[in-house]
């Protein structure tokens, strides 16, 4: 286990907020790094065909099973998985990296990048979002589009237990509602391995539940790192309104890639794309 500053050893887990966390550290040991965080209903694995292709190209790849889904990181209030702790757990592996990282983020791993990115702008050398643009742009979209009823499930996510039932019941609507959003019988597979049966599901179902404890503050972010927003129009979950705002809040040089006939989850179904997409934000950087 390493905890100090050093980036010439492997990193397999870390400890932060009396939490142990599980990590994927891939690629030359030398190479500028790149912290991908995953999404939900997923943990660090949904990057591994992403950590390849970035591998190749000569950059170590550190990802986290992050905040309740590392088994030894399962605290069970609410209030401890609201986006202030979330960040701060990144916060305190890129200290122990010690040196900026590129910050990659998808889903939910995408909203506490751009909020680590504009809170320590310090620790990330550039960003790149797939799927969820910055928190002000969702949020303006949630008053003033139709992203409200792709996002219903913030609300009914809120009630305890139920949710979790419904997503664990074996060939439950929940099973149909992943199917509609892209999800493939290999992908669903690996939901009930990997999160599911693993134990992550009710407290990866708590980060949504964290919300009315996070500061709302965080809508009025300013990044300014070099920036790359990744959308697929083939997305259930955010809408192409959400996503067309998030240059706003970005003072620095910004990308929006748009993937066709890609579904919401493109870091397992595009991961080519999704790898050329983290390339082209890390040139925008000049590093």
């Amino acid at each position: 286990m390493l905890t100090s500053g050093s980036a010439t050893e492997r990193i397999t887990e870390y400890a932060h907020d009396g939490l142990v966390f599980d990590v994927l550290d891939q690629g030359p040991l030398d190479g500028p790094i790149v912290l991908l965080l995953h999404g939900f209903p997923e943990r660090a694995s949904s990057w591994s065909a992403v950590m390849a292709v970035l591998n190749e190209h000569g950059f170590r790849t550190v990802a986290p099973d992050q905040r309740g889904y590392s088994p030894r990181a399962r605290p069970k209030r609410r209030r401890d998985y609201r986006i202030g702790a979330l960040v701060g757990d990144v916060a305190a592996l890129i200290e122990v990296i010690g040196q900026p990282v590129h910050l990659v983020g998808h889903d939910w791993g995408a909203n506490i990048a751009w909020v680590a990115a504009g809170r320590h702008p310090q620790l990330v050398a550039s960003l790149t979002a797939f799927s969820v643009p910055h928190p002000g742009s969702f949020m303006t979209a949630m008053l003033t589009s139709k992203q409200i009823m792709h996002s219903w499930y913030f609300a009914f996510f809120q009630l305890p237990l139920l949710p979790e039932k419904w997503m664990m019941r074996p060939g439950a609507r929940a099973e149909k509602w992943y199917e509609r959003s892209g999800m493939t019988e290999d992908d669903l597979e690996r939901t009930k391995t990997e999160i599911v049966d693993y134990g992550a599901l009710p407290f990866a179902v708590t980060w949504y539940r964290g919300l009315p404890f996070s500061n709302p503050g965080i809508g009025r972010l300013r990044i300014t790192v070099p920036t790359s927003m990744v959308w697929s129009d083939g997305d259930t979950f955010i809408g192409r309104s959400a996503v067309d705002n998030a240059q706003r809040y970005v003072d620095a040089a910004y990308t929006l890639t748009v993937l066709a006939d890609v579904s919401h989850w493109i870091p397992t179904q595009a991961s080519d794309a999704a790898a050329a997409a983290v390339l082209r934000s890390i040139a925008l950087s000049g590093t």
